[in-house]
């Protein structure tokens, strides 16, 4: 996405806390936390002017909160295949819901592999990602991998994942509330197909239609020949970046 920006742009890309190079950054762990340090981030690195926002899966619903949390700040959001209010009937085993969507994630905190090569494969087995390898791919997977030699594993944490992901669970109110209170324009691109590469996708066309098209700030497009990860690391990543410049003027 980023080389489809203009030149003049600056795109600073957070890790949060529990992943990549904020993996030791202490908690707690949670959406509203993420939120307050991308509101934080944003006044540091505006200078007083709004900057633009996305996030993408998860951070979807982060930069939706922190568009909330600070209207003033931001002065574009682009939601990327999340963002919506994920309905979860009340007594729902939140561990066993994560386990069902998360399962090769969660796999992969828990174990440890000999070479970095050996932690490329596992991803090139992944079904959403291994028919679409390429470069951008490869380095995102090499960019997540640590720890001594014979031993290496995911940066991420699975205490933080699990902690962010049963929020992501229960806070359908919340999220309701921040997509009725926009104040930005804002834009939803989601992908036909989502986290294995498969129908259905991420956001179900309903929800999809009850949140956009015409109520409050919020519209939508459909990335055509994408799932929920090579919307960002495929040829639709210009589409994005196209979107994102655009959402604005």
């Amino acid at each position: 996405m980023a080389r489809h920006l203009p030149d003049e742009w600056s795109l600073f890309a957070p890790d949060l806390r529990g992943r990549g190079g904020s993996a030791d950054t202490p908690g707690p762990y949670g959406l509203e936390r993420h939120a307050m340090d991308l509101c934080r981030l944003a006044q540091d690195l505006g200078g007083g002017r709004p900057v633009a926002l996305t996030g993408h899966s998860m951070g979807a619903y982060i930069a939706l909160n922190a568009a909330a949390l600070g209207p003033a700040l931001f002065d574009r959001l682009l939601l990327v295949d999340g963002g919506l209010p994920l309905p979860v009937p009340p007594g729902t085993d939140l561990d066993a819901v994560l386990d069902t969507t998360l399962g090769p994630a969660l796999v992969r905190l828990r174990r440890t592999y000999g070479t970095d090569a050996a932690y490329v494969e596992f991803f090139r087995a992944h079904p959403a990602l291994g028919p679409h390898w390429n470069a951008d791919i490869e380095s995102y997977v090499r960019y997540d991998v640590t720890g001594p030699r014979g031993a290496r594993r995911s940066k991420a944490r699975e205490e933080a994942v699990r902690h962010d992901g049963r929020d992501l669970l229960t806070s359908a109110e919340v999220f309701a509330a921040a997509l009725t209170g926009l104040c930005v324009p804002a834009l939803l691109l989601h992908a036909p197909r989502g986290l294995l590469g498969q129908e259905p996708p991420m956001l179900e066309a309903s929800a999809v239609a009850r949140w956009t098209g015409g109520r409050g700030n919020l519209h939508a497009e459909r990335v055509e020949d994408s799932n929920h990860y090579t919307v960002l690391l495929g040829t639709a990543a210009r589409t994005v970046a196209e979107r994102f410049v655009a959402l604005a003027g």
